[in-house]
């Protein structure tokens, strides 16, 4: 299967995937029993300015038309207005999704950068004291409840120590925003204070995401190492006296990571998910607050645009993974 297959087939599945979770996330969002006309208007809201709003926003119409009304909308890349910012919702995912996307790629190299040499170290010494031990906190890690961990490094690193902040993005006023990256931004700029506070503020939120992240890494890892110590392609470098470090480095890591780097997709779905909490209490601008507030507001089209976006990064970001896969090991995509 070449490159322009995968693609393909992978944009084949896309509408039929975006459809079905809209349609569930339309459902559920309807059988709370909520009105978000009522919301929007206000308690002190008359009904007639409350039917108002209704009419405004298409709530007085049948279930089966607000839901074609809203895919013709979602087609012309119109997401509807959101009813606690009455802002149009795209507008309020791409000021957010910068913010996000800078904490999860954080936490992704995180989990990398921690996981990946455990995971080495187990599958070379497995079954062993040190590969005992790592499996039971990378066991642990996978256990904590993330606002749980969240609060316990507040505590520590915040208010005991007073190391790092407690929450938000940066400390002072935010530089002008070009890429919406906050590393990105003050580094082009020059801005190396704002920089270095807003490395302190992303410190928590993206250990509290990578912990968990990391932990997976080290299983996938851990695996995809014993699996390449005991295939034949190994076995062969051995038996022609090749060093040691040089077959775990190119034979071993290879084989380990052409294995793992298929998890990827699904550690970056797990980290989306994870910023719906991380984010409310750190208090960072990101999609996953956001989700949250619409939640708690009953701003229906809200939650669907993040549900919409949630679900197209995580499709592209599994082709991605194919592709990166069949780059680092044609013979797994033939």
């Amino acid at each position: 299967m070449n490159w322009l297959s995968i693609v393909a087939n992978r944009l084949l599945w896309f509408v039929p995937t975006l459809f079905g979770l809209l349609a569930i996330v339309f459902v559920l969002s309807r059988v709370v029993p909520v009105d978000p006309a009522r919301l929007a208007a206000g308690e002190q809201a008359s009904a007639e300015q409350v039917q108002q709003v209704r009419e405004r926003f298409g709530l007085d119409n049948p279930l089966p038309v607000q839901f074609v009304s809203y895919l013709r909308d979602v087609v012309t890349g119109n997401l509807g207005t959101s009813l606690y910012t009455q802002r149009p919702i795209v507008d309020d995912l791409a000021s957010r999704l910068p913010a996000t996307l800078e904490l999860i790629l954080t936490a992704l190299l995180l989990a990398a950068l921690i996981g990946i040499p455990l995971g080495v170290l187990c599958g070379l010494h497995s079954h062993s004291w040190l590969d005992h031990g790592l499996r039971v906190i990378s066991v642990s890690g996978l256990a904590v409840a993330s606002f749980w961990l969240a609060m316990q490094l507040q505590l520590l690193f915040s208010m005991r120590l007073g190391w790092l902040p407690l929450a938000g993005r940066i400390e002072g006023f935010p530089p002008d925003m070009v890429t919406g990256f906050m590393l990105l931004d003050t580094s082009i700029r020059g801005e190396f204070d704002l920089f270095a506070s807003a490395i302190r503020h992303l410190a928590l939120p993206s250990l509290t995401l990578a912990l968990p992240a990391a932990a997976s890494v080290v299983r996938f890892m851990r695996n995809g190492v014993i699996g390449a110590v005991h295939s034949p392609s190994v076995a062969y470098q051995t038996a022609m006296g090749f060093p040691r470090r040089l077959i775990v480095w190119k034979y071993i890591l290879r084989l380990a990571l052409s294995t793992t780097v298929t998890q990827f997709g699904l550690i970056f779905g797990f980290l989306l998910a994870g910023t719906v909490v991380v984010e409310t209490v750190f208090d960072w601008p990101g999609l996953g607050g956001y989700a949250v507030r619409s939640i708690l507001q009953s701003d229906y089209n809200a939650v669907m645009g993040f549900t919409l976006c949630a679900g197209a990064f995580v499709l592209v970001i599994n082709l991605f993974v194919d592709l990166f896969q069949m780059a680092i090991d044609p013979r797994g995509s033939a």
